[in-house]
């Protein structure tokens, strides 16, 4: 292949372009790897792979690519046009600090941004240690029992807390629930849209003159109210208990360190968000939000559960716990379709909270008590009227005649407050405020001449009722690491735990875990992406404006979709806002009857669970004997719902990793019944360049931009999940989730805020104008021969199952291992285990074929590395093998005894079968760099059973050490 051809290359430069930085194999390796598959030119391969009838035929319509500098250079320019105002607006999200050895140490490392979900326990043990820190945080302030390892916004929270209490209901006919008016609006609008499909009634109204006449099944109160008022809920949720309905409290978790808990007064379950410690503002996200609940309703709460169990050595290990609650286990009798969590950010909240510890949480929050009613005193010094109730942050001003000469100087002033209906002022601050902050605020409300007295003191103390006398935080971890140098030991601890990018490929079939480059990631730190409240003028946000409206019109392209909406923050939100899309698109129209939804049984579980969300029936779709949709039996489904179809959920190229050549027929058969198409964009790796989804008949799609478009995974989170739809469907987008927005179609937001985790946009959009249309094309065609390639050097030792008309995968490949079992009782666990001493992340067990592995090497990686994979399986099937010739015991043997630690291979006494150098150093890249899982096979049985979810007890860990 000519060098000299490829477009990508910089004319007369010797700096290699971004587009050979991303892409792991150069032209020689491609070809050589080429040969192996049995080809003669990348071009040949692509042919050979994908149908001639869904490629796309032209060049997408994108910017030539730019070199790093020149990226930046054109970045910071967009970035520039966005103005850090002095943000007073509240709402739940506030201005912070992010200690700078969080910063460096989490947020802008490698090793903690490039792993992945925390599925292989045993090689994630630091960031699972994190999140359990993060858990009993949680459940420290809120005083509940159990708490998830967070979740994706805290609109998104209080609509799970929705959820749940729904399906704990008493009465199967109770359909009301109640939120108070004070809670935040944003909330409100999420979960107007979350119980729609479900038939849910939500009544609003005040919490303090509700007379309980309407049954209800749960309520949702704001702790402090929106507006800044501190209510002692405590009579309110008796009363709700007595009428067998359940509370939801979404609570300031910053505050709860000097007000009761919730827990206390009777909360069944707490939502909020951990923004404000020490997660920049964003324009909206990503921030994790929290979920805790009572322990006897653990088996019913959303997104994931970190939990401690035990190796063979008995020593602690931890877990992803409860296993059998996530979605892709309970399809569409689950009652969330969230899979994921916010682990980045919420591994970010809860090192604020062990480096500041409960002394100096308590410090930070009775400062901005203190400064907030300092304020309130000095403003009612100058006539001003105010809520005299208990307040935290937060206070609503009656600004009287003077209320637009106050505007007009906080507006030159570049200070925003929050603004009501009825014309007060909402003001609520932040731990970044400083005394010159208090007597500027005093002054944007003086007339001129005025005598500015802001006291010392207002002299007030939370009444006995609210304020908090237990203790929190009370473990080592939050009393051990206040200086930087403990911190940063601590920190680096964990990430050396884990195995992410920086070790080894993580080849994951689905889930795309490709690099994120440096270069993408630079500027989340930069003040004009972290320092914008998402409810700023849409002057000062021109810059996040341009920026959105460029990345949708790239996506648009990419997909061939007619309009793009970015504000779902996670894949799962995407699918949820696309259904409803289709749904309401059914509704306008009339008919109303159409609420079936098929979807082929070989999809991921959160496609059935957010149909059922979404108000649709779930009707599965059998696959062929080639891991393709049955046309057949979906003619015949679709023929037999016809006047109910609505949709189709179908994942291209297909969950088995092939490309589908009947997937135009397959979107006529729907279309010729009346329904709508949903494509899952699980698989765009493989696409992008060479199909659209738009072409192939979809009539929506949604995209993982933490797969095909560099996000990071960040251990689990963040995501993002945009859709694009055809115009037919773009009237029923996601809705702005303020007052005022386009609520006529009856489809709100999705999220708290209007672009969802906006400030990581910006890594997509660097990223493609980094590739430009050939090197995205590029990309794509890299990520189908790397996969080709592993499946043609593993053939041999492993059966490849479903391959295309051509024998060929498209850009991820299942080997089968099912066969092991019976002849030596090796079963699929005991590989990915096995693989650890190799140093390598298994790939997707058991998924979606059971006894299987789906592997995903990504265009990122390289010809060695992929083959340093190859090795390692093909030496383990040597050492599979072993045990069925005799020469290894069939219980004894290095696979079940998987992953073997460095403390296993320093024990005086080696009572195993097999050698101490076989267990340790299988490959010679074991020796040049070995990675160490910490913990043995972990117990998932035994922690299930003895279910353990917050920080270990200090004996416990004195017992470890």
């Amino acid at each position: 292949m000519p060098k000299s051809k490829v477009p990508w290359k910089i004319e007369n430069n010797s700096i290699p372009s971004f587009v050979e930085r991303h892409v792991g194999p150069d032209d020689d390796e491609i070809a050589g790897m080429l040969s192996v598959i049995g080809y003669d030119s990348l071009d040949a391969l692509i042919d050979a792979v994908v149908p001639a009838n869904i490629r796309f035929g032209g060049k997408l319509n994108l910017p030539e690519p730019l070199s790093e500098l020149e990226a930046l250079s054109s970045f910071r320019a967009i970035t520039s046009k966005n103005k850090v105002a002095r943000s007073y607006i509240g709402l739940g999200y506030n201005a912070c600090v992010t200690p700078a050895v969080i910063l460096r140490n989490i947020l802008e490392k490698p090793g903690w941004y490039t792993a992945y979900t925390p599925y292989q326990a045993e090689i994630a043990q630091g960031r699972l240690e994190a999140l359990l820190n993060f858990q009993t945080m949680v459940t420290d302030l809120t005083g509940l029992e159990i708490a998830n390892a967070s979740l994706l916004d805290e609109a998104t929270a209080a609509a799970e807390g929705m959820a749940m209490c729904f399906a704990l209901r008493k009465e199967a006919s109770t359909r009301e629930f109640f939120v108070s008016e004070t809670c935040h609006p944003q909330s409100i609008a999420v979960i107007k849209t979350r119980a729609r499909p479900l038939g849910i009634r939500v009544i609003i109204g005040d919490h303090r003159t509700w007379d309980f006449s309407t049954p209800l099944f749960g309520a949702l109160l704001q702790y402090p109210a929106t507006d800044g008022p501190i209510y002692n809920y405590r009579a309110f949720i008796e009363r709700l208990h007595e009428t067998h309905a359940l509370a939801v409290v979404a609570a300031d978790l910053l505050s709860l360190t000097l007000l009761v808990p919730p827990g206390e007064f009777g909360a069944d379950i707490c939502v909020g968000s951990t923004q404000r410690f020490g997660i920049p503002l964003g324009y909206g996200g990503p921030h994790a939000a929290y979920f805790s609940t009572r322990d006897q309703f653990k088996r019913l709460m959303p997104g994931r559960l970190v939990g401690v169990s035990k190796d063979p050595a008995g020593r602690p290990g931890y877990r992803l716990s409860l296993q059998t609650r996530e979605q892709h286990i309970r399809r569409d009798k689950a009652t969330s379709n969230i899979c994921t969590a916010q682990v980045l950010l919420a591994v970010m909240a809860a090192t604020y909270a062990v480096y500041h510890g409960p002394e100096g949480l308590k410090q930070i929050a009775e400062r901005i008590r203190q400064q907030t009613g300092r304020l309130a005193v000095g403003l009612e010094r100058l006539g001003f009227e105010l809520d005299s109730s208990p307040r935290f942050d937060t206070m609503r001003v009656k600004p009287g005649p003077r209320r637009n000469a106050i505007l007009a100087k906080a507006t030159a002033a570049l200070v925003n407050f929050r603004l009501y209906e009825d014309d007060s002022i909402g003001i609520s601050l932040d731990e970044t405020v400083s005394e010159a902050d208090l007597h500027s605020l005093l002054n944007l409300f003086a007339e001129a001449g005025t005598a500015l007295r802001l006291p010392h003191s207002d002299g007030a103390t939370l009444p006995e009722a609210l304020a908090r006398t237990t203790p929190y935080l009370t473990h080592p971890v939050f009393n051990r690491y206040h200086t930087e140098t403990e911190l940063m030991r601590y920190l680096h601890r964990l990430e050396a735990r884990d195995l992410s990018l920086t070790t080894s490929m993580i080849p994951l079939g689905s889930c795309t875990v490709k690099l994120n480059a440096a270069v993408e990631m630079l500027p989340l730190s930069w003040p004009e992406l972290g320092h914008i409240h998402p409810f700023v003028p849409p002057a000062q946000a021109a810059g996040y404006r341009q920026l959105v409206d460029e990345l949708e019109r790239s996506f648009a392209e990419i997909t061939g979709f007619d309009a793009v909406s970015v504000q779902p923050n996670a894949g799962s939100q995407g699918e949820f806002a696309g259904l409803l899309a289709i749904r309401q698109y059914h509704l306008e129209k009339g008919e109303t009857g159409r609420n079936v939804c098929l979807i082929p049984t070989s999809a991921h579980g959160t496609n059935p669970a957010s149909a059922a969300m979404a108000g649709f029936q779930v009707v599965p779709v059998h696959c062929d004997p080639l891991g393709n949709i049955d046309i057949a039996d979906l003619t015949k489904r679709a023929e037999l719902h016809a006047r109910r179809l609505g949709a189709l959920m179908v994942t291209y190229p297909s969950t088995h990793g092939v490309f589908e050549e009947g997937i135009k027929e397959i979107c006529e058969i729907v279309h010729q019944h009346g329904g709508q198409v949903y494509m899952d964009g699980a698989n765009m790796n493989a696409l992008v360049g060479l199909c659209r989804p738009a072409d192939l008949g979809a009539d929506v799609c949604h995209l993982n931009l933490h797969k095909t478009f560099c996000i990071p995974h960040g251990g689990g989170g963040p995501g993002v999940g945009p859709i694009g739809v055809k115009a037919h469907l773009a009237p029923f987008l996601p809705g702005d989730p303020l007052p005022g927005c386009t609520e006529e179609s009856g489809v709100g937001p999705v999220a708290a805020a209007p672009y969802g985790s906006a400030s990581i946009l910006g890594i997509p959009w660097t990223y493609i104008r980094l590739m430009g249309p050939e090197g995205l094309t590029h990309a794509t065609k890299a990520a189908i021969v790397n996969a080709n390639y592993v499946a043609s050097r593993l053939a041999s030792f492993f059966p490849i199952l479903y391959k295309g008309n051509t024998g060929l995968v498209a850009h991820e490949c299942i080997v089968d291992l099912r066969q092991f079992k019976k002849t030596t009782g090796v079963e699929v666990e005991d590989v990915a285990k096995r693989l650890m001493d190799y140093g390598f992340h298994a790939p997707t067990m058991s998924w979606p074929v059971p006894g299987t592995m789906m592997i995903e090497p990504t265009e990122s990686e390289s010809k060695a590395e992929l083959d340093r994979f190859c090795d390692a399986m093909i030496s383990i099937y040597g050492e599979i093998r072993a045990i069925e010739t005799g020469e290894a015991d069939r219980e004894d043997n290095v696979l079940k005894r998987a992953p073997h630690t460095a403390q296993d291979l320093l024990a005086e006494n080696w009572d195993r079968s097999y050698s101490r150098e076989s267990a340790a150093y299988p490959a010679p890249w074991t020796r040049e760099h070995k990675y160490w899982p910490v913990v043995g096979r972990i117990d998932n049985v035994y922690g299930d059973r003895n279910l353990f979810c917050s920080c270990v007890p200090v004996e416990q860990e004195e017992l470890e050490n």
